[in-house]
């Protein structure tokens, strides 16, 4: 297909596609038949897009505590930071979507890479906490722009017969963020903090912006979609949306029940979804179609994204956790964050190239079948598990989490396009609510769980503990045995003993209550293997039971014949 066509008017440029070279929905691009080195072209800028607008926030989730202290403020304050992000980022396709098919994707295109370029600036000069939060904020609307376009670029890689491979490895590109943020951000840390990452994130911004405009995408259509009601949905929902984040992202963190300003965040958020939902309910052309997301295979599709997320916090949340709370430092688990990077992109490849279009349900299966083995192996930790020791559950769970993704995401486009495309928006919002939400959810289930059986077993293990049990006494005499040559006084050195028999009490009930959480999560995803099995094969079964009824009856009916003749 020539380029230059592309500067025709839409409608006499479509005359000059092949079926397959049509876009399948307004705003998104035309898949012209590329040749080779236009597709090596279009592959290497859409991972540098992707990975562009996703490093920065993973490189904030994963060094929170550097940033906390470069920044001068307390951990509970620096955890707004990735809250910031979230609350723009899983509400700003809601916008997005359909500023792409009204204005079309060159403008998208350039407002997306403006703004990101002046985030990334932005870095180098605002080095306050204030300023640094607005521009994790704006950051959140830029990368949810960037993580399309990225995969918009991968699509055009391939051909129409592979092209359902290119969404998947666009979408898998962005959960090789972390475990890269993990292994690289520490080195740049080393040479000038967090400066020198916002120095790397800004060059990636400059390679990728004169590529993206060098390397244009072919024309899409563009249609009037936008409606008045629309921005007041926004309104609602965007708030909405923000609030009930914040509460997810910062409730274990300030308690529950000890931050007041927890409920009123919560009630503020269940009154702006409500008002949002009822004004979209009974709309003609609703932003959001709630009537077709409360369908059966798409509340089913919900679920299994939000199962996933939570129960993907065993990796994030829990065993980093676990690793952190034995004194592991970050530069010891370099070789683990390897494992899970090469786990990632294993996960994401084998989805690809073996996806079948006719079981998109199987590799969801089995992504919680493998997320339940690790979650198993590692909930027999002890206070010498070490990160090698985690090796191959932590394998099993980067692997597990880029091999469910995109099935999940192809089996929300197939219920859009039977539907001719009009609730794209509606399935964008539910994917990436599912996916931001649905992480922190599974972030705050599994902090608060640690915390409530941290304080049992602490709870019972001191209680197991008498000062007048040989057994005590003789452990205190081998502790305080340590401090024998530095102090002198044995009242000083028995409570020298007895403050490291805490701290040891401490440590056994962390490693108890993190094995729980393991335990559960494991036990999570085994049934919820099942239940997306079950409706997997339920129709099959159904299909065979009627199958066996219909011969049944048939042979009955047969009987009756003969025997009527007789």
């Amino acid at each position: 297909m020539s380029r230059r066509h592309w500067d025709l008017p839409w409608e006499d440029y479509l005359a000059t596609l092949k079926p397959h070279e049509r876009p399948v929905l307004p705003g998104s691009p035309a898949t012209p038949d590329h040749t080779t080195p236009w597709r090596l072209a279009y592959a290497f800028v859409g991972v540098l897009v992707a990975l562009t607008g996703s490093l920065g926030n993973a490189a904030v989730t994963a060094d929170l505590p550097q940033l906390a202290g470069a920044l001068g403020v307390t951990m509970t304050e620096a955890a707004w930071l990735p809250v910031v992000f979230v609350m723009t980022n899983a509400c700003m396709n809601l916008l997005l979507v359909k500023f792409r098919m009204q204005y079309g994707l060159r403008l998208f295109t350039e407002i997306i890479l403006v703004v990101f370029l002046a985030t990334a600036a932005a870095h180098l000069f605002l080095e306050d906490f204030g300023s640094t939060l607005v521009v994790r904020g704006v950051a959140g609307m830029a990368a949810a722009g960037m993580s399309t376009l990225g995969i918009l670029y991968i699509i055009q890689a391939f051909p129409a017969q592979h092209r359902l491979k290119g969404i998947i490895i666009g979408v898998g590109l962005s959960s090789l963020a972390i475990p890269l943020a993990r292994l690289g951000v520490m080195r740049l840390l080393d040479l000038d903090q967090w400066r020198a990452f916002y120095m790397f994130e800004l060059g990636l911004v400059l390679v990728a912006l004169p590529a993206v405009f060098a390397l244009k995408m072919p024309p899409s259509q563009r249609v009037r979609v936008f409606e008045k009601l629309d921005f007041v949905t926004f309104a609602l929902f965007a708030p909405g949306v923000a609030l009930l984040t914040a509460v997810l992202g910062l409730g274990r963190i300030v308690w529950w029940t000890e931050a007041a300003w927890i409920g009123w965040a919560l009630v503020g958020a269940i009154l702006l979804l409500t008002a949002a939902a009822l004004i979209e309910y009974n709309r003609t052309n609703p932003l959001i179609d709630l009537k077709w997301l409360a369908g059966r295979d798409l509340v089913r599709l919900l679920l299994a994204i939000l199962l996933v997320r939570i129960v993907l916090s065993e990796q994030t949340t829990g065993a980093v956790g676990f690793l952190q709370q034995m004194g592991v430092v970050p530069q010891q688990m370099q070789g683990l964050f390897l494992v899970m990077l090469v786990a990632t992109a294993a996960g994401t490849l084998v989805s690809a190239f073996t996806l079948n279009p006719m079981k998109l349900w199987k590799p969801i299966s089995i992504a919680l079948v493998m997320i339940a083995v690790g979650a198993f192996i590692d909930s027999h930790a002890t206070v010498l598990t070490r990160p090698t020791q985690l090796y191959f559950s932590q394998a099993l769970l980067a692997f597990a989490a880029a091999f469910f993704i995109g099935p999940t995401m192809i089996l929300g486009f197939g219920q859009v396009l039977q539907g001719g495309g009009k609730n794209m928006v509606s399935f964008i919002v539910l994917f990436s609510i599912g996916q931001n939400v649905g992480g922190l959810m599974g972030s705050a289930l599994v902090g608060t769980i640690q915390t409530l059986r941290e304080k049992f077993h602490s709870s019972q293990l001191s209680e197991s503990i008498g000062l007048g049990d040989p057994e005590t006494v003789l452990r205190l005499q081998q502790l305080g045995g340590a401090y024998a040559h530095v102090i002198g006084d044995a009242a000083q050195r028995q409570g020298a003993a007895l403050r490291l028999l805490q701290q040891q009490v401490s440590q056994q009930a962390q490693v108890l209550a993190y094995n729980d959480v393991f335990l559960l999560i494991s036990g999570a995803a085994a049934i919820g293997a099942a239940w997306v099995a079950l409706n997997h094969y339920r129709p099959r079964l159904e299909a065979r039971r009627a199958a066996r009824q219909a011969q049944t009856q048939a042979s009955d009916a047969a009987a009756s014949v003969a025997a009527a003749v007789d």
